[in-house]
């Protein structure tokens, strides 16, 4: 039988291994409220496995699998799940992570929130349209922002530009 000491012991180890590992009740963007929206069955429909797993609930590519790794051309990268424009080609840098990096993202692409998961403070990027997770953000990039935009290439599309 437990009593009401064990209870409150029970309770604060709870609480402290939650916080610690940045526990989560389901994907981070459920509780926010986005323009685009779809059912958690179409959402794995358009998405396939992979960009399911990483858009809606927070998954990691394995890096350097990414074709957008080698994707060099002049033109804009999009999210997968809504196709809203996230990062123009002329903020793309080889940041030797295995994931497509930027400096910057466009105006009014991203939303930011904080992730205590893993054990670690980071701070999570997300489409700021339909929620999708698309990686996190650093303070060790190049200028001029000093930003490292670490994004999960299968999160994303490519469009060349028009020349």
């Amino acid at each position: 039988m437990m009593n009401r000491r064990d209870l409150f012991g029970l309770a604060a180890t709870g609480a402290v291994g939650a916080a610690l590992w940045g526990c989560r009740s389901g994907p981070a963007a459920a509780a926010e409220r986005y323009t685009v929206t779809y059912s958690d069955a179409e959402w794995r429909r358009r998405l396939g496995p992979a960009a399911y797993d990483v858009l809606r609930h927070e998954g990691t590519e394995t890096p350097f699998t990414s074709p957008l790794n080698s994707e060099h051309r002049a033109g804009t990268f999009a999210c997968r799940g809504c196709a809203l424009p996230l990062f123009a080609s002329r903020t793309k840098f080889d940041s030797g992570t295995g994931w497509p990096s930027f400096w910057q993202p466009l105006a009014n692409a991203v939303s930011t929130r904080n992730d205590a998961s893993l054990m670690m403070a980071r701070t999570e990027v997300h489409c700021r349209r339909c929620g999708g997770h698309l990686g996190h953000v650093f303070d060790d990039g190049p200028r001029p922002t000093g930003k490292r935009y670490c994004m999960n290439g299968v999160a994303m599309t490519f469009a060349p530009a028009h020349t």
